[in-house]
């Protein structure tokens, strides 16, 4: 005679999961993170809307919220042609920041001499405003997209370098001295030693270029001036403001500041996504 026996340690597996505190601590902070930023986004815009009402404020001063996606609406076509600008150049940017900020950061961790020599000229163009750079470059570039590109991708460009840089010279020296003993070839001390270094300091410094790229693209359209259809968000804004068209200002910035909450989200989701199974910045805590 045969029996049959059931395992009961998926069961117990299953109870332990749902009574356990961790657990239940980490799918609260989840919820908690998508809830709050919401609930707090939507009581300051029920706020904004009630002042607006009760005050009576015009909206050429301040418009409501739900005038704003109403001129969201009425206006897509035209802010969505030039939100396509806005994302085009700022991603643009930032791919010739990150391709430029990587390659020179290895050569001056490679080459002290090179560093030393070049980084100074790094510096400069930090430190010097993109608004005094900008009308020298739209001089002597003819092609107006190229210009802006130029501004954007100088605004992006020093964190890449300065943390890449950075990052290659942080890897352990114990660990320098065991890939020397083993006598490891440049490009296995490359992949194994110094790229993993230099990741975490590279995904922070590429979560502060994604916003500079998109800063340096506004800022570099407001300075050019530029008008007509193939045209950013920044064009937009001017032309609303020169029309009186307040509504039709505040849709562009906002669609300006949803462009930088998704790529400070994406920046953040990758960087995740890259270190969340080995680095300290991204290991979930279970205390």
């Amino acid at each position: 005679m045969s029996t049959s026996t059931i395992d009961p340690t998926p069961a117990a597996e299953i109870a332990t999961s749902r009574n356990n505190p961790v657990i239940r601590r980490e799918r609260r902070e989840k919820r908690l993170r998508i809830v709050l930023p919401i609930a707090a986004i939507a009581i300051a815009l029920a706020l904004w809307e009630f002042l607006v009402w009760y005050n009576e404020v015009p909206h050429y001063l301040i418009p409501a919220p739900s005038l704003i996606a109403k001129t969201l609406v009425t206006d897509w076509a035209s802010l969505m042609q030039s939100a396509v600008f806005t994302v085009k150049l700022t991603l643009m940017s930032l791919g010739l920041a990150i391709v430029g900020g990587v390659l020179l950061g290895m050569l001056f961790a490679l080459s002290r001499p090179i560093e030393m020599s070049l980084f100074p000229f790094a510096v400069i163009m930090q430190v010097t405003p993109i608004v005094a750079i900008a009308p020298l470059i739209l001089i002597y570039v003819s092609n107006t997209f190229v210009a802006l590109l130029i501004c954007a991708w100088i605004v992006a460009f020093f964190p890449i370098l300065s943390n890449t840089a950075i990052g290659l010279r942080s890897a352990d020296h114990n660990l320098r001295d065991l890939f020397s003993l083993y006598r490891a070839t440049p490009l296995q001390r490359l992949r194994y030693l110094l790229v993993p270094s230099a990741l975490p300091y590279f995904m922070a410094a590429l979560k502060i270029a994604g916003g500079l790229a998109l800063i340096g693209a506004v800022v570099a359209e407001f300075v050019a001036g530029t008008a007509g259809q193939n045209t950013g968000l920044a064009s937009r804004i001017l032309e609303s403001s020169f029309r009186n068209e307040i509504p039709r200002m505040f849709a562009a910035l906002f669609l300006v500041s949803l462009l930088g909450v998704v790529i400070f989200l994406f920046t953040s989701w990758l960087s995740r996504a890259v270190l969340g199974h080995w680095h300290e910045s991204e290991i979930k805590r279970e205390g």
